[in-house]
């Protein structure tokens, strides 16, 4: 069964889950495309009817010079190319029927194409449409697990779908307690490898101190915190010898937004 989501972590520990665009979205994006350039081409082609026309008075078949034709016929490949090239790279991933859609093109890590991966990418495409029809671009978007055809494989690309702006959420007690501190996970530098000592037992440990934060009497909570902090931050390499009982507070809270991603990214 294909996986039509992929999720991305970035580096300040923030989990990311686009939706892949199938077969069918990218069909249509396609289609419209090419009625767009379809159109281009037929001005363009009228146009040195005319001006053949012009030149020798005689059926275009029957003119003279054929340099005028030389130059359509190299101007229609750079258009036909270039446009995908131009358009994902100048708009973001999106030609004009991506737009449409509401797909765009992205490099596997998330971040935006680059000039080189659009290249690479809309170089292949001429092997992606052999024999015809693009008919091998087809097969490998229908089959591929990540729904990609071979440009995307070679230029480490992907297509997916516009991501909708979600409706801002009601903030949790917590979240709330959080932001009032100015608490934010760039306050721990934590390697991958000490991020990864971290159990399933120690998220749930420092999750329920998280959310019974606000609930617990003073005393209480001051005892807690010693025992969790004393339990946890060492794994991080914090000495919570000397520190009061607020800076081991926030140490925890900042931890508890790391995990939070942490665990939800893997679950």
């Amino acid at each position: 069964m294909k996986d039509d989501h992929l999720d991305i972590k970035t580096p300040e520990y923030v989990a990311i889950q686009f939706q892949i665009a199938g077969l069918g979205s990218r069909a249509a994006a396609f289609i419209i495309d090419q009625v767009l350039l379809m159109l281009v081409n037929i001005l363009i082609i009228v146009a040195l009817f005319f001006v053949m026309d012009g030149i020798e008075q005689m059926p275009l078949f029957l003119a003279s010079s054929s340099f005028p034709i030389a130059v359509v016929v190299i101007g229609l490949f750079v258009l036909n190319w270039g446009y995908f090239f131009f358009f994902e790279f100048f708009s973001g991933g999106r030609t004009l029927g991506k737009k449409i859609v509401g797909i765009r093109v992205i490099q596997d890590n998330g971040h935006s194409i680059t000039l080189l991966s659009s290249f690479i990418r809309n170089l292949v495409r001429l092997i992606d449409s052999l024999p015809t029809a693009y008919f091998l671009g087809i097969l490998m978007i229908f089959f591929h697990s990540k729904h990609k055809r071979l440009g995307d494989l070679v230029a480490g690309t992907i297509v997916v779908h516009e991501r909708k702006a979600k409706k801002k959420k009601k903030l949790t007690s917590i979240e709330k307690e959080i932001n009032l501190r100015g608490l934010d996970v760039r306050d721990f530098e934590m390697e991958e490898w000490t991020l990864k000592s971290f159990s399933a037992k120690d998220w749930k440990l420092i999750s329920t101190y998280a959310n019974r934060f606000d609930q617990l009497p003073l005393d209480e909570r001051i005892q807690l915190t010693n025992q969790i902090a004393g339990l946890l931050l060492p794994k991080t390499g914090i000495d919570v010898n000397g520190k009061n009982n607020t800076e081991l507070e926030n140490d925890l809270l900042v931890l508890y937004l790391i995990l939070k991603d942490e665990w939800e990214f893997e679950l």
